[in-house]
């Protein structure tokens, strides 16, 4: 057996016995598939991950920086209290539709608000209405704003806030400092303002499985 298939065969164990996919969760990923979305979504034991982190959080308000299908919002959302909100922001409105689709048919609606258009848009007007703070910021967006989005996850939460940054290690191509790839650059922008930012102390993880050699990283706010 290649390596990948060990990868992609541990993976799929961890999954079916920790963290396996309900109707809903099967749906969105089905529904995801069938309007043509990227395959790009975080994999069961991933999504189950995030789920636990919020809990660990105590997490009443989360914010997600990609939408796509939906899928890791519902993982995310389900860790909310009754009067929790999660607020995710999407760039491509065809994927806001099919996700608004998928977290309703979850049952997850009233907790979750998809606003479409740039990121970079969208956290200026959130940070204008003055929410309270987010306890878990997950970014899974576009690579090379990555930096952006961790300045903005940090101002838009609290000490003890806990930031999620997906996709960091870029196949291993995160480590060429002299690459021109703008998702590796933005990779490593983020990387470096999580060493060198006074609020934030982070780490970071690879990881491989069904979605490939990849990682991310947690930064807390402190």
């Amino acid at each position: 057996m290649s390596e990948s298939h060990v990868w992609d065969a541990v993976d799929t164990y961890f999954t079916d016995r920790l963290a396996p996919d309900d109707e809903a969760l099967a749906a969105a990923l089905r529904d995801s598939d069938a309007a043509g979305l990227p395959h790009i979504n975080v994999a069961g034991n991933q999504g189950k991950l995030l789920q636990l982190l919020a809990q660990i959080q105590g997490a009443r308000h989360i914010l997600e920086i990609g939408t796509l299908g939906g899928y890791s919002t519902i993982w995310l959302a389900r860790a909310l209290p009754g009067d929790g909100r999660l607020v995710s922001l999407e760039y491509e409105p065809r994927h806001a539709e099919v996700a608004v689709r998928n977290i309703a048919r979850a049952g997850l609606d009233h907790l979750v608000e998809v606003r479409v258009g740039p990121a970079l848009e969208s956290l200026p007007q959130l940070a204008d209405e003055n929410p309270p703070p987010f306890d878990l910021v997950f970014i899974d967006a576009d690579k090379v704003n990555n930096p952006h989005y961790v300045e903005w996850a940090v101002r838009l939460t609290r000490t003890g806030s806990l930031i999620v940054l997906d996709n960091v290690v870029r196949g291993g191509r995160v480590v060429d400092a002299d690459s021109s790839a703008p998702d590796v650059q933005g990779t490593r922008a983020a990387i470096d303002l999580i060493a060198e930012h006074p609020r934030l102390s982070g780490t970071a993880i690879q990881t491989v499985g069904l979605k490939g050699y990849d990682g991310f990283a947690l930064a807390r706010v402190v």
